[in-house]
């Protein structure tokens, strides 16, 4: 992402047109567009300040006003699926989010969805549960990350 423009030349410019010169005239000598030449000087104006906003994505998730309600759930049903957390939510919080969207909100807090391996064959005896239907939940899990 490109680099905000310095203080002085946003003063330079606001400087030029409060002098008396046009927004385009000011933006052609100074190399600026036009529109932020119209910006500098509005903000200016109306704030006082050339100062420039922040860049970047918004700090925080939606989901961290809900950190505890996610949690819960991953405590109380340790191999929950991503997709069910986002059914849950959109239902009793009446929050809409994608399952990538959750994934993320635990990773950052050290939790991994991981899934269990089958148990290796045995001879004798069943070893591992009885197969499960594709797209059951029954040997996964959430556990911390060490």
């Amino acid at each position: 992402m490109a680099r905000a423009y310095g203080l002085d030349l946003r003063r330079r410019v606001v400087e030029a047109i409060d002098g008396g010169m046009s927004a385009r005239g000011a933006a052609a000598r100074f190399s600026v567009g036009i529109s932020t030449a119209i910006s500098w000087h509005r903000q200016w104006r109306e704030t006082g300040s050339l100062e420039p906003g922040r860049q970047g994505k918004p700090a925080g998730s939606k989901l961290d006003g809900h950190e505890a309600f996610i949690l819960d759930l991953v405590d109380g049903q340790k191999d929950i699926a991503l997709h069910e957390i986002a059914e849950k939510l959109a239902r009793e919080q009446g929050l809409r989010t994608c399952p990538a969207t959750i994934w993320y909100f635990l990773s950052k807090r050290g939790l991994t969805h991981k899934k269990r391996r089958a148990m290796p064959q045995s001879n004798s005896a069943r070893m591992s549960a009885p197969a499960v239907k594709p797209g059951s939940t029954a040997r996964s899990t959430s556990t911390r990350r060490v």
